[in-house]
């Protein structure tokens, strides 16, 4: 019975400590910033990417019919099939999750790579302060107590 209550106690420390509130805010941040992504990559590259290439790339409309029902006469677009019943090879939409994929990647590096010269910045400007900064007044002061002692020596 004490092993239980142990490691019921060992959970409620892991919960308390803020480790599972850390996780889920980071889940709840990356949940967010992956839709932003997504944004910008539907929003603002691909309407970019279009307007270079002359209007012809739309990946999320780009798929290969493998088969389709024999009764479906309407339009082959991607919805369309697909609320139809067709077997369809979606390889546009995967596409745009490759590029929402290697831009958050970007992102995140950028990102890593700032916050590292930033606490290197930090840190070399506490070592500055630390080699500035005067001794303090007792440490002054045995400094002069072993220095008077060498001396009588």
């Amino acid at each position: 019975m004490s092993k239980a209550k142990s490691f019921i106690n060992e959970f409620k420390q892991f919960a308390v400590k803020g480790n599972m509130i850390d996780l889920a805010v980071g889940v709840i941040i990356g949940a967010a910033f992956g839709k932003i992504i997504d944004s910008l990559v539907r929003d603002v590259m691909m309407p970019f990417i279009n307007f270079i290439l002359g209007g012809s790339v739309d990946f999320s409309n780009k798929f290969i019919v493998l088969s389709k029902p024999e009764s479906y006469s309407g339009p082959e677009t991607y919805v369309d099939m697909t609320n139809a019943g067709a077997n369809v090879l979606a390889y546009g939409n995967f596409l745009t999750i490759l590029i929402n994929f290697i831009l958050l990647a970007f992102v995140v590096f950028c990102l890593v790579k700032v916050i590292a010269k930033a606490r290197a910045t930090m840190e070399k400007e506490k070592e500055a302060q630390a080699a500035a900064a005067p001794d303090p007044a007792d440490v002054v002061l045995l400094t002069e107590i072993r220095d008077l002692l060498k001396n009588k020596n």
